[in-house]
């Protein structure tokens, strides 16, 4: 493994010196096809205007994650860089995340002995299933936002996720929740790939577990943009839960934060003109990933074109329950929450709550919500659990 550390070393300081070409130029052949060397400018100059300037602030981080490929963690200040370099001497797969300085612990809501847990397969992605030691009626699967996310939706020092499955289980909710499969894998599978069919092997799971009759899905972010095409695939789906779900199209939400975070004014443009293009009857599978939103391929656009998540929730006959975090500057309640209300405006069995405080990841917090939170450690509101287990009690029993 230590034949990694220098090849890592060597593309963060590359990084810091923000010569992105070059970075672009040490990736792997699918990595490569997924992440052009401006989306990395991009992603760099949001995480330093969230974090501070990037220096060389510890020791790489180094553990096996799959045959071939060891994943390197290199701390910059206020955030990590976090990359897969495989035995060929490439980087398979690259991601910015807030600094993980802080060990992750248990929320006072949770109680440990109230549950079990054991891994789980889920096809090629690796998942957990969280039981509730007393028995339960309903199980929940949870879905992760938008990015290279692992089961826990980590964050920094934060798991959101982790902390929904243990605070649900303790009050008699059975739960699983996978990685995505741009955890460990390259980029280059669209938003269905992601999700839908781990989601649909995961419900099964949970239909096999002693006691449940009634499964529900609950995505965060992205995965509430997706739950319900989950729903739709599996009718039998009791319930939606969607957490910060984005309705905005991505690439126009992409311009709105952009300026929300203060970038340069030329990321913002090239933001704007690459949402026009998807906008366009120009985008085709054949458009080059480089002219697209964070260098991802033209098949996950148009995949994302021709979903509407708010249409196809007005079309079932599931229950929802829409929950929103008022700071939330990412999914917002002016860009977002109110499509989804007026989409859904007649339709029997929809909830929503905005929780005032609460940021994107649902935690708690006061003033103008920033990058910089997530940085902070957390756990989501006591009063988001509490109010998606009750309603996940009372629906269809």
């Amino acid at each position: 493994m230590g034949a990694v550390e220098p090849v890592a070393n060597a593309v963060v300081e590359l990084l810091i010196d923000e010569r992105f070409e070059e970075v672009a130029g040490r990736f792997a052949a699918g990595l490569r096809a997924a992440v052009s060397a401006w989306a990395l400018r991009a992603a760099w100059a949001t995480a330093v205007a969230a974090h501070g300037p990037a220096v060389l602030a510890g020791t790489a981080a180094v553990e096996p994650v799959q045959a071939g490929l060891v994943q390197v963690r290199v701390p910059v200040g206020g955030f990590d860089v976090v990359m897969s370099v495989g035995e060929d001497g490439l980087v398979h797969g690259l991601r910015l995340t807030p600094a993980a300085d802080s060990v992750w612990t248990p929320p006072s809501y949770a109680d440990p002995s109230a549950f079990t847990e054991r891994e789980i397969t889920l096809g090629a992605a690796g998942a957990t299933v969280t039981a509730p030691v007393a028995g339960c009626g309903a199980g929940v699967v949870l879905l992760a936002g938008g990015g290279p996310f692992d089961r826990d939706e980590t964050s920094g020092p934060n798991k959101p996720l982790k902390d929904l499955a243990w605070g649900l289980a303790g009050r008699g909710v059975a739960v699983v929740r996978f990685d995505k499969l741009t955890h460990e894998h390259a980029a280059g599978f669209t938003m269905t790939d992601e999700y839908v069919p781990f989601a649909l092997e995961a419900l099964d799971v949970l239909r096999r577990q002693p006691g449940v009759t009634r499964v529900f899905v609950a995505g965060h972010s992205m995965g509430g943009k997706v739950a319900p095409r989950v729903a739709e695939a599996d009718p039998a789906v009791a319930g939606l839960v969607i957490l910060a779900g984005d309705a905005q199209p991505m690439h126009h939400a992409a311009v709105r934060v952009a300026r929300y975070l203060g970038l340069d004014g030329s990321i913002v443009e090239r933001f704007a003109r690459q949402a026009s293009l998807v906008d366009s009857a120009r985008l085709t599978s054949r458009t080059p990933s480089a002219d697209l939103p964070f260098g991802w391929p033209a098949s996950y656009w148009l995949d994302l074109r021709g979903y509407d998540p708010v249409a196809t929730t007005a079309r079932l006959t599931t229950p929802v329950f829409l929950a929103q975090g008022g700071r939330d500057y990412q999914v917002t309640v002016a860009d977002d929450l109110s499509c989804w209300l007026a989409g859904l405006t007649g339709r029997p069995g929809v909830t929503s709550k905005v929780y005032e405080t609460a940021d994107h990841l649902f935690m708690p917090g006061q003033g103008r919500s920033t990058a910089a939170d997530y940085a902070r450690p957390g756990h989501v509101d006591a009063a988001v659990v509490a109010d998606v287990a009750e309603w996940v009690a009372r629906t269809g029993a």
